[in-house]
């Protein structure tokens, strides 16, 4: 079974690209296809030739600004690669990998982050939040259309899809009128180690950017007077850092190792946002860490309330204070946060991706091969 990978952008390094790292452990032989690639930031372990990239490669500032390419040049340059020689190709996307074009004997599988956000649920605050200038807004909304056109038809070419969570399967079959078998993605378990003990602040993990709402973590804390480390960089930096007070600090980019000392000595993971999983739930939980988090979306599926955490239902600062306040009051037992955590472990998601695979291939593939 010859395999080919297909991956969006390799521009920075987080949870998808943790899943490409998986999947070419899974295939070890298979080539790895994307469309951008910077190798300063993302390196990849192994064999180099295994990576082809498009022509948007050779194009000045793709690597870096990739984001502020015109629209239009995603979708040309995805539909030129050339994978006719595969029997099957595997794309883990977000945005455009998933409309690679196959021949007629080849399996395409998408393990699928989710639907482009900016294209569809996510497309009012896109146009609102991504630039201000009157060109952008008077043009945004057709480019958007089009994107929106064109994901829908390339979303058809898939034969079967793989997701992360229920959440992101049941937007797949509302956008793309397709079912998805979950898969949860990798959580390296072994990086992280279970301690009773804690420093008494609470942490978060994550991007500074407006949906995660962030804010209501920090004047939570403020007002309760809690210590907060927040670990992340992003364009809301600025603001959030004007918000915050005596008992917020930021921390900007950490290493893996530090991050996972960070984690040991958290009381607990603050998760104010709705994510499609949420990775750092687990990540916390694998070393013995609660989390308290916003009751939607993916967290849904990765904190398991009463036993590695508990949930607030309304995005408002006062209801993050009542369940902080709550979870002050509870006792945790950190083996059984851990045991929670292993449930989905990088060498599950492994077996799991390889049996699903091989099993898509001898009920479909074959078929398409005849």
């Amino acid at each position: 079974m010859r395999v080919a990978l297909v991956h969006d952008y390799l521009t920075h390094f987080g949870g998808a690209e943790r899943v490409l790292l998986a999947l070419m452990e899974v295939f070890p032989h298979a080539p790895v296809f994307t469309l951008v690639h910077d190798e300063e930031r993302v390196q990849l372990p192994g064999d180099q030739r295994r990576l082809r990239t498009s022509f948007l490669q050779r194009l000045p500032g793709a690597r870096r600004s990739h984001r502020y390419l015109p629209l239009a040049l995603m979708p040309l340059a995805v539909e030129q690669f050339d994978l006719s020689s595969f029997d099957v190709v595997l794309s883990a996307s977000h945005s455009f990998s998933k409309g690679v074009i196959i021949g007629p004997n080849t399996l395409h599988i998408s393990y699928c982050f989710t639907p482009i956000r900016y294209a569809w649920d996510d497309s009012h605050r896109y146009i609102r939040e991504f630039s201000r200038s009157a060109f952008f807004q008077l043009f945004a909304p057709a480019a958007l259309s089009y994107v929106r056109l064109w994901d829908y038809y390339a979303s058809q070419r898939v034969q079967a899809y793989i997701t992360l969570s229920n959440f992101v399967a049941r937007r797949i079959r509302k956008y793309y009128r397709r079912e998805a078998q979950v898969i949860p993605p990798p959580v390296d378990v072994d990086r992280f180690s279970v301690t009773r003990e804690h420093e008494n602040y609470y942490l978060i993990v994550s991007r500074l950017v407006p949906y995660k709402r962030l804010e209501l973590a920090i004047e939570a804390c403020e007002r309760l007077g809690r210590p907060l480390k927040i670990v992340g960089v992003g364009p809301e930096e600025a603001l959030l850092k004007k918000k915050a007070g005596h008992w917020t600090s930021f921390l900007g980019f950490v290493s893996d190792n530090d991050l996972s000392l960070l984690y040991r000595g958290a009381r607990a993971l603050l998760f104010p946002q709705e994510e499609d999983f949420g990775i750092t739930a687990l990540e916390a939980a694998a070393s013995g860490k609660p989390t308290v988090a916003f009751g939607a979306g993916g967290a849904l599926e990765t904190v398991l309330p009463e036993v590695s955490g508990l949930f607030f239902a309304e995005q408002t600062v006062s209801a993050m204070i009542k369940a902080l306040v709550e979870f002050e009051q509870r006792q945790w037992d950190v083996a059984q946060i851990r045991r929670h955590a292993e449930t989905f472990s990088r060498d599950i998601f492994k077996a799991r991706m390889a049996q699903t695979v091989n099993d898509l291939w001898s009920t479909c593939g074959i078929g398409i091969g005849k």
